[in-house]
């Protein structure tokens, strides 16, 4: 093909093509490192065929699916989704679809061989409804990309459907009850960081990761009020272990994240029982810095780049306070005596002994729930509440209310 060149350079062969021009600057695409002149050939065609045809390093129809998969977690996932969800997409592809369809090329599948293995996940898992939806959302999502990069000329997860559910799903909402809350409460008031955590949550409606992320600056004592402008978000780094943040060979780091949606960036007024509570708190954690001393547990952000996406995100370091660091500090509100910082993970504990001490089945997303409950039924304005919990829309805050409504009935 006169498009190619060959070229022996030493021992070995090359092939070499032009590609498209880059400010108006010719460029040219090589390999070299083949034995014959006739293995370099025929890889040079081929490479220039794809850039032709594709300008991808794959031909597209005997590309696997879990080539596609994984080609679509780097190139698409990585860059604009948020953490969570890239892992939660990723655990579905290794261990459910990957495993099962992941062998057959993307020009073989077809929607039916997509609806049997989504019909056969539903027989054999007996998964919840909301856990398949997010398998469909996956073989959805991914194929959706092949086609839209012309990797595909059609899209076979047109038209895929969920099994019928026939036991509708359980409402997971536990509203507490005055008398619940006081038990919690009293339970754990001796740990002061699950206790004002849980008591900030209940008198605010605040997510669990908006709780943890707050620092003392986010709470103006003056004016009653807290902003919401960041979550807290847990990073598993490869390698070591799963031990705690705290551990010398801990996995885990924190890092700052953005809020869930654009309205959940907000300022709530306070109440009096509160914000006394938090100056209480404050008190405390400033004379626990001086008891500690030196092996009070300091917290400070650094700002890394986003190996996916290349973009920068905000690291939290840890270091005693006897060790200097060039880094701007963070004061976390919701730290252990010792200054340590566990995030969200300062819940799994308390919740077991909610679960199986008190006997309260919940989630920390009740204290939330909670908290829209009492403001509705106290007769508050569904466009307050909506605002004051950052919902994206008022349907969200409508379809609590109509909760609400029915278990008040």
């Amino acid at each position: 093909m006169s498009n190619v060149t060959i070229q022996k350079r030493g021992k070995y062969y090359q092939y070499k093509f032009e590609i498209a021009k880059v400010d108006g600057k010719r460029k040219f695409a090589n390999k070299s490192g083949f034995k014959t002149k006739a293995e370099a050939e025929r890889e040079g065609i081929i490479a220039y065929n794809n850039y032709i045809n594709t300008g991808h390093d794959f031909e597209p129809c005997d590309m696997s699916y879990s080539d596609l998969l994984d080609y679509w977690l780097e190139k698409d996932c990585y860059i604009n989704l948020k953490y969570h969800t890239i892992e939660a997409y990723s655990s579905i592809v290794k261990n459910y679809i990957k495993p099962n369809i992941g062998f057959y090329k993307i020009s073989q599948i077809t929607r039916s061989t997509l609806q049997e293995f989504i019909n056969n996940i539903y027989i054999k898992k007996s998964f919840s409804k909301n856990f398949l939806n997010n398998i469909k959302k996956v073989v959805k999502g991914s194929f959706t990309y092949a086609y839209g990069n012309d990797l595909l000329k059609t899209n076979p997860s047109i038209g895929l459907k969920l099994p019928k559910y026939d036991v509708p799903p359980n409402d997971p909402a536990h509203i507490f009850t005055n008398e619940e809350i006081n038990l919690i409460l009293d339970r754990f008031k001796n740990n002061h960081c699950v206790y004002y955590a849980f008591l900030t949550a209940y008198c605010t409606g605040l997510r669990v990761a908006e709780v943890f992320a707050l620092t003392w600056n986010d709470i103006d004592f003056r004016n009653k009020t807290i902003s919401v402008n960041k979550n807290i978000l847990k990073k598993n780094q490869k390698g070591g272990t799963k031990n705690r943040h705290i551990s010398g060979n801990s996995t885990t780091v924190w890092y700052f994240g953005t809020c869930k949606t654009e309205t959940s960036y907000r300022t709530i007024p306070i109440g009096d029982t509160l914000l006394n509570a938090l100056k209480s708190y404050k008190k405390e954690q400033e004379e626990n810095k001086i008891n500690y001393g030196d092996t009070y547990m300091k917290h400070y952000k650094k700002s890394v780049i986003n190996p996916y996406n290349n973009k920068t995100e905000t690291k939290i370091i840890n270091a005693y306070s006897e060790i200097d660091v060039a880094l701007e500090e963070v004061d976390f509100v919701f730290v252990k005596k010792n200054g340590v910082y566990e995030g969200t993970d300062s819940c799994k504990y308390p919740f077991k002994v909610i679960h199986y001490e008190l006997g309260i089945p919940c989630r920390f997303h009740d204290f939330r729930d909670t908290h829209a409950t009492k403001l509705i039924e106290s007769g508050a304005d569904i466009k307050s509440v909506s605002k004051r919990l950052g919902h994206r829309n008022i349907d969200i805050t409508y379809n609590i209310y109509v909760r609400v409504t029915e278990k008040i009935e």
